[in-house]
C-alpha cells in the first residue's frame, strides 16, 4: 500500500511511535517559528533549558502582533527578542517586516519540511507542502533544543477538488464551504490533505489561504501537494533549490474523502461569531456594512490585495464605511508600490497599514458599537475585534471590497466581471536584508531584558489527590479569546504571567480571578471543544498561575489540551456529557491521582458521595508529565 504526503512525510521524520492513528507519535523538527506575543515566553522557556544554539535547521523570531508601542513594554519584549535570538542562532524579523505566516511563506518554508509554531495558523506554510502545525510555545522551545515533537497520529483525510473557482468566487470560499459542512470541531485529530485536478488551478497563495483556515476546523494541519505551481512559486521568490516534488503515491490510503466541485462555489460569508456559520454572501443582501478589513496572515498576499486594488480602481468609498488595508509582508507593499497600485487605496478612502497582524487581533482597527465588520480574518469569535459586540463576517477580499463600496450586502451577481486571476510580476524584489541574521561569534552578545520580562514560575508536582472546587462554569466552544482576551493591553503583558492573569475569563466572568486568589486551588468546568483558537499557552499558564488544577470538560481543543499538559493542569472527559447538568460552580470535588492511567477512567466524588465518571486520552508520557508538574519540570530531569 502507497503512502500518502502526510505518510511521507512522517514517516522521514518520525523518532518514536507508529503510524497508527491515535497513537502517540514523536517527531522530528526542521524548522520552528514564533511571533512576539507567545515568542517571549518560548524563548526563557528554551533559556532555561541552558542549551547555547537552537538545534533545528532553521527558527525565525517574528515581530508582528505587538506592533502597538505603547509604553515601554513591547518595544523591551523586542528588544529581548532580538537579543535573544541573535545569543542561540535565530534569524530575527523586526516589527513592520511583515506577518510571520506571509513571510514565512515567501522566503523560508520548504515541501517535505515539519515545521511548529508558537502560533495555530503556522499549516499556511501547507500551502507549499510543507507538515506545519500550531503549538504552545514550550513545545517549540523543546523543538528548538532538539528534542522530538510529540502528537497523537492524525487520520488524514483526502480533499478531492474537481473543476475551478469560477465568477467572484475565491479560495477563501472553498475553506469556508469545508467549514460550513464539518463545523469548528470537524477536523480534530485529523490532517486535511487536498488532491485532485482541482488542485492544479490553485497558486500557492490560494492554497494557503485554505490551509491557514484550516485550523479554524480544529485540523492537526492541512496540506497541498509540491508540484509545478509550487515549483512556479519557488522560482519567483528566488527559492528554486527548495523545491522538491512531493505527491501522494496512486494507491494510498485515507481515512475518508471529500468531494468538492470548485465549479459549483459562491461567495460564502461567515456569521458572528464562529468560522462555522457559513452562508452565501447573497442571503445577506441588504444588511448595512459599517466597515472591511483587508488582509491579516489569511489573505495579504500579493494576488489579494492586487485583486482589491483593481475592485477599487476609479471607486471611492461610501461615507461611513471604513475600509482598513494590512499588507502581509513589505514585500508584497514593494510590489503593490512598483504596479502604482498604493494610489487605489489611497483615492478609494481606504487605510494602509503597517504590515502586521493589526486588526485580527484587537490591536486598533476595531469597529463601532455593535458595527457590521466584513474582514478577510480567519477568526469572528465574539469581542475579539476590541469591540464587545460588533459583528464580524469573514470572506474573500473579493467580497471584502465589493461590500465596502457598496455599503452594504449585495449579490455578487450585481458586482460586474472579476478581475482576471493574478500572476507574479515578473521581478520580484527580495526583502531578505531586513531580517537580521545570527552572528557567526554569538559569544559577545548581551541580552537584554527589559522589566516586564519576568522570570519563568516553578510549578510543583501533582498530589496523589486532589480536592477543589469548580470555580467557574462554562459552556460550549469557549475560545482561547474568552479564556485570555486578546487586544493591545492585555498582550503586551505576555512575557508577565503574573500580570496577565488578572485577566484570566475577565470578560467571562469579573468575579473569576478573585475566587482563585481567595482559594487554594480551583477547577473548571466546561462544554464542548473548550480551548478552541489560538495556540496562546498563556491561556494555560495563567491559570495554572491561579491555582487550576484540572479542566472537566465535554471535550478539548487539540492546542489547548496539549497547553495544558504541558503545564501540568489535568484535562478529564465528562464519561457522561450529561453529567455536566449535575455540576455546578461551587460544587467541590475530589479526584485521587494516584487511579489515574493512560486513556483510563477514574470517579471524581464530590463532597456529598456523589461520584462522577471521567476519562482522559493521555499517553504515558503525558500522564508522566502531569504528575512532573509540567513538562519543563518533566524535560529537566532528562536533560
Amino acid at each position: 500500500m502507497g503512502l500518502n504526503i502526510t505518510e511521507k512525510i512522517i514517516s522521514a521524520h518520525l523518532l518514536s511511535g507508529e503510524m497508527e492513528p491515535g497513537t502517540e507519535i514523536g517527531l522530528r523538527i526542521d524548522q520552528t517559528l514564533t511571533q512576539d506575543a507567545t515568542g517571549t515566553m518560548a524563548y526563557l522557556q528554551f533559556e532555561a533549558m541552558g542549551i547555547d544554539k537552537v538545534q533545528t535547521e532553521l527558527s525565525v523570531s517574528y515581530v508582528d502582533h505587538n506592533t502597538l508601542q505603547m509604553g515601554f513594554r513591547n518595544p523591551d519584549d523586542h528588544q529581548y527578542l532580538r537579543t535573544v535570538a541573535a545569543k542561540h542562532g535565530v534569524i530575527f524579523s523586526p516589527a513592520g517586516t511583515g506577518i510571520c505566516h506571509q513571510l514565512h511563506l515567501e522566503n523560508f518554508a520548504k515541501p517535505g519540511k515539519t515545521l511548529i509554531g508558537s502560533d495555530s495558523h503556522t499549516p499556511t506554510a501547507g500551502g507549499l507542502g510543507a507538515l506545519a502545525m500550531g503549538a504552545g510555545g514550550l513545545s517549540v522551545a523543546l523543538a528548538m533544543a532538539g528534542q522530538p515533537y510529540s502528537i497523537p497520529m492524525p487520520k488524514v483525510v483526502r480533499v478531492e477538488l474537481t473543476g475551478q473557482l469560477t465568477g467572484w468566487a475565491a479560495s477563501k470560499d472553498i475553506i469556508l464551504h469545508l467549514l460550513g459542512l464539518l463545523t469548528v470541531k470537524g477536523g480534530v485529530g485529523k490532517v486535511f490533505e487536498f488532491g485532485g485536478e482541482g488542485v492544479k488551478s490553485l497558486s500557492v497563495p490560494e492554497r494557503a489561504v485554505i490551509t491557514n483556515m484550516g485550523a479554524e476546523l480544529g485540523a492537526t494541519t492541512s496540506i497541498f501537494p509540491s508540484d509545478e505551481n509550487t515549483l512556479e512559486f519557488l522560482k519567483v521568490m528566488g527559492r528554486e533549490e527548495d523545491w522538491v516534488e512531493l505527491v501522494a503515491d496512486s494507491d494510498a490510503s485515507y481515512a475518508e474523502t471529500i468531494n468538492i466541485n470548485l465549479s459549483e462555489l459562491e461567495p460564502l460569508v461567515a456569521q458572528p461569531h464562529m468560522p462555522d456559520r457559513v452562508v452565501s454572501v447573497k442571503s445577506l443582501a441588504g444588511l448595512k456594512v459599517n466597515q472591511c478589513a483587508i488582509g491579516s496572515c489569511t489573505n495579504s498576499s500579493y494576488s489579494d490585495l492586487k485583486t482589491t486594488a483593481l475592485i477599487l480602481d476609479g471607486h471611492q468609498l461610501p461615507a461611513g464605511v471604513d475600509l482598513m488595508i494590512s499588507p502581509g509582508s513589505k514585500q508584497v507593499l514593494k510590489m503593490l508600490s512598483t504596479d502604482g497600485l498604493i494610489a487605489n487605496f489611497l483615492d478609494s478612502g481606504a487605510r494602509l497599514l503597517e504590515c502586521t497582524c493589526g486588526p485580527c487581533i484587537g490591536m486598533g482597527g476595531s469597529p463601532t458599537s455593535a458595527g457590521v465588520s466584513v474582514r478577510t480574518f480567519n477568526r469572528n469569535f465574539e469581542g475579539r475585534s476590541g469591540t464587545q459586540d460588533a459583528q464580524v463576517y469573514l470572506a474573500s477580499p473579493q467580497t471584502a471590497a465589493n461590500l465596502a463600496l457598496a455599503g452594504e450586502f449585495t449579490d455578487p451577481a450585481t458586482w460586474g466581471t472579476p478581475p482576471a486571476k493574478i500572476a507574479f510580476p515578473a521581478e520580484i524584489p527580495s526583502i531578505r536584508h531586513l531580517f537580521i541574521f545570527p552572528p557567526e561569534d554569538r559569544s559577545k552578545v548581551e541580552i537584554v531584558r527589559g522589566p516586564n520580562i519576568v522570570p519563568l514560575e516553578t510549578f510543583s508536582a501533582l498530589p496523589d489527590s486532589i480536592t477543589s472546587e469548580i470555580r467557574l462554569k462554562v459552556g460550549d466552544d469557549i475560545t482561547t479569546d474568552h479564556i485570555l482576551p486578546a487586544g493591545a493591553q492585555i498582550t503586551a503583558l505576555r512575557s508577565n504571567i503574573p500580570a496577565i492573569s488578572e485577566y484570566i475569563f475577565s470578560r467571562v466572568d469579573e468575579g473569576f480571578v478573585g475566587r482563585m486568589k481567595a482559594a487554594d486551588s480551583g477547577i473548571i468546568l466546561g462544554g464542548e471543544n473548550y480551548g478552541q483558537g489560538s495556540s496562546r499557552e498563556h491561556a494555560a499558564l495563567g491559570p495554572r498561575h491561579l491555582g487550576v488544577v484540572a479542566v472537566i470538560v465535554k471535550s478539548l481543543a487539540r492546542i489547548h489540551r496539549a497547553n495544558l499538559v504541558n503545564f501540568g493542569i489535568l484535562p478529564l472527559v465528562l464519561s457522561d456529557k450529561s453529567d455536566y447538568e449535575r455540576l455546578s460552580e461551587g460544587t467541590s470535588l475530589t479526584v485521587d491521582t494516584t487511579g489515574i492511567t493512560p486513556g483510563g477512567e477514574i470517579a471524581v466524588t464530590t463532597a456529598d458521595g456523589l461520584e462522577i465518571m471521567v476519562k482522559n486520552d493521555l499517553s504515558e508520557k503525558e500522564l508522566a508529565i502531569i504528575k512532573a508538574g509540567g513538562l519543563l519540570n518533566y524535560v529537566g530531569k532528562q536533560l
